[in-house]
Order: C-alpha cells, then structure tokens, then sequence
C-alpha cells in the first residue's frame, strides 16, 4: 500500500532486538523511513540498563552504517575476546561481546538466584561482563552485532541462531 506522506519528516527511527543486518536496515530506510529517515540500530539488553552501543550521539553526525550499532555509549568499553577469553586487538575482528568496567544502571544479580546471574555473565570471561553476543570490530572501529553465541542449533556444521532465525521468518514474511 502507498500512503501520503508524513509532515513529519526528517525523522530519526530507532531499532532494538534481534540484530538487524544490512538487508532489513535498508528496507526499512527506503520502505519505513522512505528513504528520508535516519534509522538507528542499537544494541542493548535488559541487564545493561539500556543503551550500549548505537550511532548516535556522534561526533560529527555522520551517517548511520547500515547493520551496525556503531559506537560504546557513554561509559561502556565493549571487548572482544576469542572463545578462550582472549582479547582481541584491532580493527575487522569477531568474537564474543563483553563489556569491561562497570557501568551506570548494569544489572546486579538476578532475583533469587545471584549464582545464577554470576555463571551467566562474570564467569566464562571473568573481569569481563559477558553479553552471550557476538560481534565483530570493522576498519573503522564501528560495531556490529553477529548474534547470540550462546542459544545456537548446531545443524551438520553450521551454526544457527536467533538472529539467523528471525532473518528466515522476515524473508518468509515477505514473500
């Protein structure tokens, strides 16, 4: 269906949940926004208190990136670290996402079970709060997020997870 535009325009659209990779950011720009909105992914959880990683605010205003939250929010320090809990350097690296230090409204235990929240996200990478994402570190040190490590079918070698299954279902949706 067409519908008249909006007055509302420019307009900033922000997205949260499953990652949102370049194919659906661009449907939404061009479908949602009609190529006239800014649309900015983030990347956040319950337990982090709220926003982590997004586009904006940004230095310069630049451009959001297509499929990328882009940029540690204020008081976060995103690493990413290999399955053995190694750091990883530099720039086009992928790994899991952790956040070092704490931070302004992190969740602190889980009601009823601290054991619990302390397994979940302190002790696979301790010192490190651990997201149960993956993500992966471009040229430009902007962040992308990959999808969950830790909720993964492994179907004859190859890995599926939430966000590979939330992509099916939208394509199945769209046809």
């Amino acid at each position: 269906p067409s519908y008249p535009p909006s007055p509302c325009y420019p307009l900033t659209v922000c997205v949260v949940g499953e990652p949102l990779n370049d194919e659906a950011w661009v449907w939404y720009h061009s479908v949602v926004g009609e190529g006239r909105c800014t649309v900015v992914d983030t990347w956040w959880q319950t337990e982090t208190g709220g926003i982590s990683i997004a586009p904006r605010p940004s230095p310069d205003d630049s451009t959001p990136k297509p499929g990328f939250p882009m940029r540690p929010f204020f008081g976060i320090q995103p690493v990413l670290v290999d399955d053995q809990g190694n750091e990883l350097h530099g720039p086009n690296v992928s790994g899991n996402l952790c956040i070092r230090h704490p931070w302004p409204g992190m969740a602190r235990s889980i009601y009823g079970d601290h054991g619990r929240f302390m397994d979940t996200y302190y002790r696979p990478y301790p010192g490190l709060y651990f997201s149960g994402d993956g993500a992966r570190r471009d040229g430009e040190g902007h962040y992308q997020i990959t999808g969950r490590v830790d909720d993964v079918i492994n179907v004859k070698g190859h890995r599926i997870g939430t966000a590979e299954i939330m992509i099916h279902e939208w394509l199945k949706q769209q046809w």
